[in-house]
């Protein structure tokens, strides 16, 4: 039984934390406020993670450290610079091998399926953020200061994941109304399970070869935003999905109040055009094949019911 450190309790980091306990090893769960899964083997912990040596102490004696945070969409200058930092410092400082959840963001926009091996050329202001994050971090590694790797992730399906669909389009359709994403509506699109996110972060951080590169979680074949909410309405039982394209005035429009939407104008690329993320490297390496979509679908209706309740 070894001891695993998860800061953040969000989707990914819950599902890390349920996954690792149900092998029956030792989680220690930080968060701002102590939250996370209720499980016996997980040891939930209020602590700032951007303290560096607050999160060493609680790091030290772990094998791996994961990094499973989610800053608010319009803090992600202002608070990932700092966590990142403090991440490295805490794996240097523990030995901790460092697994971090990334995403596609450093790529920019590309005309193909996205690999591993594609040049991070982000040209939004959240890609220069995530790719400096990575390249600090794989410095350290191939100086010998830190091991790490990262798991990137399309957006997400799965209880409580966020993402333009999940917020914009899936609970419109539950409640048989009509929604509008600004999209284009039948470009392909990869939706990534949270749950083979976690299953991705356990496996690399538990296999050495598999340090000091990324790794794109094993994802579904690709599903407009069309297709996905028209197979939503079918599994809920609701009635037929019905979606338009909202304009990109009214985007804008609705940036001047609220931050979400305005931190989405400089990424509409990734919904206006194909968006396809190739994961055939992590599934031969670790023999992980994702979970079907129409799986992640229930599991994501049925916390956006549970949710609606409370």
């Amino acid at each position: 039984m070894s001891l695993h450190v998860i800061v953040g309790a969000g989707p990914v980091g819950s599902a890390t934390a349920r996954l690792l306990v149900a092998r029956g090893e030792r989680v220690r769960l930080l968060t701002r406020r102590g939250g996370g899964p209720e499980l016996a083997g997980i040891d939930r912990i209020a602590a700032d993670a951007t303290d560096s040596d607050t999160l060493a102490r609680h790091t030290e004696g772990a094998v791996a450290l994961y990094s499973c945070a989610g800053p608010a969409y319009h803090r992600w200058s202002a608070d990932w610079p700092p966590l990142g930092a403090a991440l490295m410092r805490a794996a240097e400082a523990t030995g901790a091998v460092l697994v971090t959840t990334g995403n596609l963001y450093g790529y920019g926009q590309v005309d193909v399926p996205m690999t591993e091996q594609l040049p991070l050329r982000p040209n939004s202001v959240k890609g220069e953020v995530r790719a400096k994050l990575w390249a600090d971090a794989l410095a350290a590694h191939e100086a010998g200061r830190i091991r790490t790797a990262e798991v990137r992730g399309s957006d997400y399906l799965g209880a409580g994941a966020g993402s333009p669909f999940s917020v914009m389009v899936l609970p419109k359709v539950l409640a048989g109304r009509s929604g509008s994403i600004p999209a284009d509506l039948d470009a392909p699109h990869s939706w990534t399970y949270v749950g083979d996110v976690a299953r991705t972060l356990v496996a690399v951080a538990a296999d050495e070869n598999a340090w000091g590169r990324p790794w794109h979680v094993p994802t579904a074949p690709p599903l407009s935003i069309r297709a996905l909410a028209t197979r939503a309405a079918e599994l809920a039982e609701a009635p037929a999905a019905r979606v338009a394209t909202m304009p990109g005035f009214a985007l804008r429009l609705a940036g001047l109040f609220n931050p979400a939407a305005r931190e989405l104008l400089e990424v509409q690329y990734q919904l206006r055009r194909p968006f396809i993320l190739d994961s055939s490297a992590a599934m031969a390496a670790f023999g992980i094949d994702p979970t079907p979509t129409d799986e992640a679908l229930r599991e994501t209706i049925e916390g956006l019911r549970t949710a609606t309740v409370r």
